[in-house]
């Protein structure tokens, strides 16, 4: 797996940035292309679930898990 790369998200308007692996950010984009979203809309709603002790890096990799493990 590779190390974590920085890159670029809008949310509600602003610039952030999560640090995410190569492996994890394919997923990610792969998931909102299949459901169809910008994948800035796909981080805004997972920004929107998670819990504040949860990082959004963190809650994207939970949320590609869950759902590549609900699709097998």
């Amino acid at each position: 797996m590779s190390r974590p790369v920085k890159r670029s998200l809008t949310l509600k308007g602003h610039r952030t940035s999560v640090s995410l692996e190569d492996d994890f950010w394919f997923a990610f984009k792969e998931i909102a292309a299949k459901k169809k979203l910008p994948i800035n809309v796909l981080a805004a709603q997972i920004d929107a679930d998670r819990d504040l002790d949860t990082g959004l890096a963190s809650a994207i990799r939970l949320f590609v898990l869950r759902h590549y493990r609900s699709t097998s």
